[in-house]
């Protein structure tokens, strides 16, 4: 287990530590699920590859295309 203290900025942007962001895979652009549980915030990975190919049976091309919906329909969804 992983414990650090980080600072809330403007706007409730917050930077995960290097350490953190390579140990996880978690690059600038990555996807993350936001879980609240208690007075706790859990933060995932979100692999919407591994989504896409659970629900899509077809070509690569059409399970990006349905990739990229799902991002632009998430960031739709969300005003930062």
């Amino acid at each position: 287990m992983y414990q650090d203290v980080i600072k809330v900025h403007r706007k409730g942007i917050i930077v995960l530590p290097k350490s953190v962001r390579e140990a996880l895979g978690i690059e600038e652009g990555s996807l993350l699920m936001l879980e609240v549980k208690g007075d706790r915030i859990v933060l995932k990975p979100l692999d919407l590859w591994e989504r896409v190919w659970k629900c899509c049976i077809g070509s690569a091309e059409e399970a990006e295309n349905e990739l990229d919906l799902e991002e632009k329909e998430y960031w739709e969804k969300r005003e930062i």
